[in-house]
């Protein structure tokens, strides 16, 4: 006679029967517990801490805060603002194409040109701008007439003019900077490219306009939107050869109105203004031009605000499930 054993689990209650091998029991959801961010508490009060002082330190100064909104749009202001974007823009479009012609002499095979785009590339990265706008405008020092035999013949006073002074002083500056962005760009396209077209029987200078250019460009465009938000800051500089741009608007109006401080604050706002704007236009531009290197492009800021209200939208009230 054989003795008959209980296969219940151990620990089971006497008279449950037990559990099949097959069936398996629902697990219990499980309670997402997040993790304490202890130092970002911290970090963050201390930096809004930070602000609070920086702005009661502001609101406590000597500062007329009506004045900056009363001559925030100021005709002369607005003029002065229209003028600084004009000389940027047209000292940006002269430095990116003189830019580009000393990368292709640089890059050439000629030395006479390699050597004279490296000596232009090395005088004028290596002078202050400030140096060279003041260069410029008193050029009539040693050349009092400027003389172009059976073409120009005037004073030197007369052509160089404030706005003249300023172009030149910031397109040439900005070419030398340009040439060494449009270089690294040329240079990053792979030389197969120009090989093969080499062999269907295009010219060097088709190569490059058809073929490496239109390439290089998704090198070259970021670094240019960076020089150009830059030379938008660096247009302040013509100050110094009385050129009537924002920063001299501005200046003229708080040496008469005694609102100085006031006055460099409204020309801070028209620059970060402008700069933010063109900072925006160059974000999508760049996003433009590396359609062709990427696969799917990133999402943009507004996306991201879609996808993340979306997200908080739609996530769950209660834990999260296994």
């Amino acid at each position: 006679m054989t003795d008959k054993f209980d296969k219940a689990p151990a620990g089971s209650p006497a008279g449950q029967a037990p559990v099949s091998k097959g069936a398996t029991p629902a697990p219990e959801n499980i309670k997402a517990i997040p993790v304490p961010h202890v130092g970002r508490w911290i970090s963050g009060i201390v930096v809004i801490g930070l602000l609070a002082v920086l702005g009661y330190a502001f609101s406590q100064g000597n500062i007329q805060w009506h004045a900056v909104g009363d001559k925030l749009f100021d005709s002369s202001v607005v003029a002065g603002a229209g003028r600084t974007l004009l000389i940027s823009v047209l000292a940006m479009v002269l430095g990116v194409v003189l830019g580009v012609v000393l990368a292709v002499m640089r890059l050439s095979k000629n030395p006479v040109t390699s050597w004279v785009a490296w000596l232009y590339i090395w005088f004028f990265r290596g002078t202050p701008v400030y140096v060279q706008l003041l260069l410029w405008f008193n050029l009539a020092l040693i050349f009092p007439v400027l003389n172009i035999p059976f073409i120009y013949k005037d004073e030197m006073t007369d052509v160089m003019t404030p706005f003249m002074c300023a172009l030149l002083g910031l397109a040439l500056n900005e070419a030398a900077y340009m040439a060494e962005i449009c270089r690294a760009g040329i240079q990053s396209v792979d030389e197969g490219q120009t090989e093969a077209s080499h062999a269907l029987g295009m010219t060097q200078a088709k190569t490059m306009r058809r073929v490496v250019l239109p390439q290089a460009l998704r090198v070259i465009i970021p670094p240019t939107g960076n020089e150009f938000i830059n030379m938008l800051k660096t247009s302040s500089l013509v100050y110094a050869v009385t050129y009537n741009e924002l920063l001299r608007s501005t200046s003229q109006i708080g040496s008469t109105s005694y609102a100085v401080m006031e006055m460099l604050f409204v020309a801070s706002i028209w620059y970060i203004v402008m700069t933010s704007v063109f900072s925006v236009g160059q974000y999508y531009l760049e996003r433009r031009f590396a359609r062709g290197s990427l696969r799917s492009l990133p999402l943009t800021p507004l996306q991201r605000i879609k996808v993340n209200l979306a997200a908080f939208s739609n996530r769950p009230s209660g834990g999260v499930s296994a």
